[in-house]
């Protein structure tokens, strides 16, 4: 059999030593293509007879697992996936794993091509926070068992692990908090269409009209595609009606934020001309000028969730798939209209 050439084996040595194809070896290392049982041991075999095994993915293939989990979000999507990501890197390290990031920019396309990625470096497990329309990505990985949750945007599939936080009894509490104070227009702006979390916040908003004795009305919901110029532009479209909103649920921090700029040039004082609450909650909520009355999620639970559920799905494939939604928490503070005496409460 022919020895390697260098110090530092190739696929080519590992090729040679199997009396196999380069392409052979690369479909056993990526897991690319199904190869036969007896090519594969070939492949394995060369693989621990060279030394290879000191490469991460090689070791891989003789130890059953890279100790990696694979992260599949988008890192524009929204200001607090940042932290969530953080809480996820706490947990994986503490059980020994290390993190593989990619972004997603929230497209299908590119969802795909991030999550094969993933898996030719043949992560453990993945975690994912599903671009709108991306079933058949969710899909194709549920058919190959590949450990997977689902974090923030959840489905309505029973076949795979989701951890998220609960938006529709909380965006109701939001929307009937408004009501209370005697607002009889209440607008929203909803986030990007396709988005679970953005469908479940609708509905939260239109229960919420419901139980205060409230009308919907499909002219009061914006949509502000959970993002800072969508907000800005959904807020002038409401301030366009004939009989505009007197107060506004805002779907999150992102679309939150255009709201902040267009009220400014509009010179709309929050909390006094236009009363506003928001799903989410992010760093700066309580520094603005009213603080922001928001409902912020529990994010460094949701990370240690989603991580714990990859874990336990690696190491019993067979268990059944759980979903998972948190509360979240109300934090009143003063750009709903109420006075500064509510505030942090």
């Amino acid at each position: 059999m022919p020895q390697p050439r260098s110090s530092r084996p190739t696929q080519r040595d590992i090729a040679e030593l199997a009396g196999v194809s380069i392409t052979t070896v690369s479909h056993v290392v990526n897991g690319t293509r199904a190869v036969a049982e007896d090519t594969k041991a070939a492949v394995l075999r060369a693989i621990e007879a060279t030394g290879y095994t000191g490469d991460a993915i090689a070791r891989s293939l003789v130890t059953g697992g890279t100790r990696s989990i694979g992260m599949a979000i988008s890192l524009v999507a929204n200001p607090y996936f940042a932290t969530l990501m953080q809480a996820i890197e706490r947990e994986a390290s503490a059980h020994g794993y290390t993190v593989l990031l990619a972004d997603t920019h929230d497209t299908v396309d590119t969802e795909r091509d991030t999550v094969r990625a993933l898996r030719s470096r043949r992560v453990d497990g993945l975690l994912i926070t599903p671009a709108p329309g991306d079933g058949p990505v969710i899909g194709e990985l549920v058919s190959l068992d590949v450990p997977t949750v689902l974090i923030d945007r959840l489905t309505t599939r029973a076949d795979v692990d989701q951890v998220g936080t609960e938006n529709i009894q909380a965006t109701s509490a939001l929307t009937a908090h408004l009501a209370t104070l005697g607002h009889r227009r209440i607008g929203m702006i909803s986030g990007a269409p396709g988005l679970s979390t953005s469908e479940e916040r609708v509905l939260g908003y239109r229960l919420g009209l419901g139980r205060s004795g409230l009308t919907w009305s499909s002219e009061l919901v914006a949509c502000g595609n959970s993002s800072h110029e969508g907000g800005s532009l959904a807020l002038s479209t409401l301030l366009a009606l004939p009989d505009p909103p007197t107060a506004l649920v805002v779907g999150n921090d992102s679309m939150m934020v255009g709201v902040l700029h267009e009220a400014r040039r509009r010179g709309l004082r929050i909390g006094r001309d236009l009363p506003v609450v928001v799903y989410d909650d992010v760093e700066w909520a309580d520094l603005v000028d009213p603080p922001l009355t928001t409902m912020a999620q529990p994010i460094e639970e949701i990370g240690r969730q989603a991580v714990r559920l990859l874990l336990a799905r690696i190491n019993d494939p067979a268990r059944k798939a759980e979903t998972v939604r948190l509360a979240p928490t109300l934090r009143h503070r003063e750009s709903c209209g109420c006075p500064p005496i509510h505030s942090h409460q």
